[in-house]
């Protein structure tokens, strides 16, 4: 199995601040996640000035009177704001990562050279996004909230009209309800995706808790998506939702330790570091009794004891009405021979 690639989703937990962007950026660092995404876009390329916030969105916000415009209008990042955040991501030694909302910012990010373009849920029926990230793009992440499995294949063919390989698509399960009840995440619905597109799989998660992207992996998600913040405390739509850095890196630690548990070659053996303990766990035909040499081995002079280098207890019929050859003292390892 390969490395899960694990993207901490900083998204909009900035703030539209780059001090809390570069915060953001070393609590990932720390976390040791592979890639820290950021969001993309102009409000104005988004969003209708008329649009309402979503329910969660104006609970997490604690603003019903402001409109989504005006909300993202204040979570927006400048071009010089994104080639700060690279330049710091560098300095880092980590990945950065975004995603665009918009045209404009498809070809932005493709400028300021990202490879990967990752589709966020609410554009997977957005034809004309889809077909400009497609052109420019040879590698894609296809986030499936609120997707029928049909949308989902609509989406995925754009891709492949334009000749992007099935290897290079990679689709995330995803449920975009902020946060998701456990009861609707539905995580068997990533398999159904592997089966029926043949592509990588993964799981971008907006559960509470680190729980469903361990399981995620644990089911064969090569990618796993999660929003963190520095305070979920904070007024925004997406810090309720998010995890906080320490359950980050509790998250990312849990990950490593499912790679590393599913890793193995899938034959029912006794591992490298459990065979030493075969003869201390297991048991032995032991004496229960003195046995004089010509006495007949019995149930009642024989029984089972650790250690486990001796007679296998498996052999105990082999072993019942057998000659003894020598004496043998109480409580001791029997021999045949």
């Amino acid at each position: 199995m390969s490395k899960v690639l694990i993207i901490a989703e900083a998204g909009v937990n900035h703030n539209g601040s780059i001090e809390n962007a570069f915060k953001l950026v070393d609590a990932a660092v720390e976390a040791g996640v592979d890639f820290v995404k950021f969001q993309t876009f102009k409000a104005e390329n988004l969003v209708s000035k008329s649009a309402k916030k979503a329910d969660y969105q104006i609970e997490n916000t604690k603003n019903a009177e402001e409109s989504q415009f005006e909300m993202l209008k204040k979570l927006e990042l400048s071009h010089e704001q994104h080639e700060e955040l690279i330049r710091y991501c560098n300095r880092k030694n980590i990945n950065f990562f975004s995603t665009a909302f918009d045209l404009e910012s498809l070809q932005y990010l493709k400028d300021i050279g990202l490879e990967i373009v990752k589709i966020p849920s609410g554009e997977i029926t957005n034809l004309p996004y889809l077909r400009k990230a497609a052109k420019l793009f040879k590698e894609v992440i296809i986030s499936t909230g609120m997707s029928t499995l049909k949308e989902v294949a609509e989406a995925v063919d754009v891709f492949k009209i334009a000749g992007t390989s099935v290897n290079n698509i990679t689709i995330l399960h995803c449920n975009t309800e902020y946060p998701t009840p456990f009861k609707d995440v539905n995580l068997l619905a990533m398999l159904q995706l592997k089966k029926e597109f043949k592509t990588e799989v993964g799981y971008s998660d907006h559960t509470l808790g680190i729980e469903i992207p361990i399981a995620a992996v644990a089911l064969g998600a090569t990618i796993i998506e999660k929003h963190f913040t520095l305070d979920k405390t904070m007024k925004g739509p997406d810090h309720a939702a998010s995890l906080e850095p320490a359950e980050l890196k509790n998250m990312v630690t849990a990950i490593r330790n499912i790679e590393l548990a599913i890793s193995g070659n899938g034959l029912k053996e006794p591992s490298a570091s459990e065979i030493k303990n075969i003869n201390i766990a297991r048991k032995s035909i032991t004496t229960k009794t003195n046995i004089k040499k010509g006495d007949l081995f019995t149930e009642d002079n024989i029984t089972v004891k650790r250690p486990g280098h001796g007679i296998s207890p498996m052999r105990w019929d082999d072993v019942l009405g057998t000659v003894a050859v020598r004496d043998f003292e109480e409580d001791v390892l029997v021999e045949l021979e």
